[in-house]
């Protein structure tokens, strides 16, 4: 979840870390790409883009190509190359297999083998370049019926490509497709076996991924380099769905993950424990957005929770304490994340169109919620650019409003296809993700 007005924040959370030249040269770099699925800073932002505000199946599509698979990851950008994941069926069907619930009605039947591949697009006219396929299994489980088998969304570093499939492996290779290093973390099982979508984080030469299911959860930390595993702490956690960020506060990068009973704070070399907050509900689907020395998590699958946490001074058990800047329990979010905009933090009620704006310092309504006429469920989480927001629904709808004083909506455009993957911003293009189509949107 990333960007902020770059004066702001951009101190406060540099993905690409450490500010020797270098490294700040890379950070810059970053900060022109989209290179994870909440874009260079984490927050949903892109700073320096201006991509169209309007669009249709035929007006400002530059180019639009069919998606082998399915996959509700988020396309990643790095110079003119845009990666991406996906799970595709193959072979004869099987009898049907179902995922730990199998009474449940929102889940669906295995019924053929997949093929889990990562592939390399090019940004100019939309050519494959290359696609690898890491792994070829049945999948454990059926997930839910909005779901995918490829919906944790890779991110880079301009040098490798890191793609997680959860149970199916964890997976290194360089930007031309040559596989680097490989790993099995186990087999997960989720929740009402709804499937995975976690994404990895990426700081420095430091790789996480968090493992939170119905058995023994773990965050665990790789050299990107090598596949090494640096450290792993056990987690007492039920599944969830949340990304961990990384933040860096006072000079020191601290790993941040929501989780059912509890968000903590990790110290990003050790794993040790910094801090730890209890207040989200079960089914942590939504991933916290960190800025001037803030984090704001939330969650809304039985109860309905939104956490603002002071980093500066938060050790131990800060539960209900004096480092819990504001809450809220209406109006949070469920599957879409945080957008944090400047001094603004965006949010939207569940997955419906109905999305709330506050300050961020001090959770005040400004103006606080409204409805986006035309827009249904929403999984993809909110993006900005150019003072404006940009919401997709799960029909093909995107809505664009002001980023001002007072809202106003600029546009409201429909494609042909579904939408769960959340967009990319980069330049003067916006890229969308369908369940069938990936398509690269800029002005004619």
């Amino acid at each position: 979840m990333r960007t902020m007005i770059i004066p702001i924040f951009a101190l406060c959370w540099l993905l690409a870390a450490p500010l020797a030249a270098d490294d700040q040269r890379g950070a810059d770099d970053a900060n022109k790409n989209w290179p994870q699925w909440r874009g260079p800073l984490g927050t949903g932002v892109a700073p320096d883009a201006n991509p169209p505000v309007v669009w249709s199946e035929d007006k400002n599509i530059r180019w639009k190509i069919s998606l082998p698979g399915k996959g509700h990851s988020t396309p990643i950008v790095w110079g003119d190359r845009v990666f991406l994941t996906t799970a595709e069926p193959y072979g004869d069907a099987l009898p049907p297999k179902y995922s730990k619930a199998p009474g449940s009605h929102d889940n669906v039947p295995v019924t053929h083998r997949h093929k889990f591949s990562v592939l390399a697009v090019n940004r100019r006219d939309g050519a494959i370049l290359w696609q690898r396929t890491v792994h070829e299994a049945l999948p454990r489980e059926g997930g839910h019926y909005t779901a995918s088998h490829a919906s944790n969304s890779p991110v880079t570093d301009g040098e490798h490509v890191f793609a997680f499939f959860g149970s199916h492996g964890l997976f290194c290779h360089d930007v031309n497709g040559v596989l680097v290093w490989k790993a099995q973390l186990g087999e997960m099982n989720s929740l009402h076996g709804h499937g995975e979508g976690s994404s990895p984080a990426l700081y420095g030469d430091t790789l996480i991924v968090n493992w939170d299911h119905e058995g023994q959860s773990f965050v665990v930390a790789f050299d990107k380099r090598t596949g090494r595993q640096r450290w792993k702490i056990m987690r007492n956690e039920v599944t969830s769905w949340a990304t961990p960020i990384v933040v860096e506060h006072a000079g020191q990068p601290q790993v941040i993950i929501s989780g059912t009973n509890r968000m903590r704070g990790y110290e990003l070399a050790t794993g040790k424990v910094i801090w730890e907050c209890g207040g989200l509900s079960t089914n942590v689907v939504a991933s916290p957005v960190a800025g001037d020395g803030m984090v704001f998590a939330g969650s809304s699958y039985d109860t309905r929770a939104l956490l603002a946490i002071r980093l500066d001074g938060a050790k131990g058990d800060i539960t209900g304490r004096d480092r819990v800047a504001w809450s809220r329990s209406r109006g949070t979010p469920y599957v879409p994340s945080p957008l944090l905009y400047g001094d603004s933090l965006y949010f939207l009620t569940h997955y419906q169109g109905i999305l709330s704006r506050v300050q961020a310092r001090t959770g005040e309504d400004r103006p606080g919620a409204f409805r986006l006429d035309g827009i249904r469920d929403v999984y993809a989480s909110p993006v900005a650019a150019a003072d404006r927001v940009y919401v997709t629904d799960r029909t093909g709808a995107t809505v664009v409003i002001s980023h001002g004083d007072t809202h106003q909506v600029l546009s409201l455009n429909r494609l042909n296809d579904n939408f769960s993957a959340s967009a990319a911003i980069v330049g003067r293009e916006i890229l969308l993700r369908g369940e069938e189509h990936l398509y690269c949107i800029a002005e004619e």
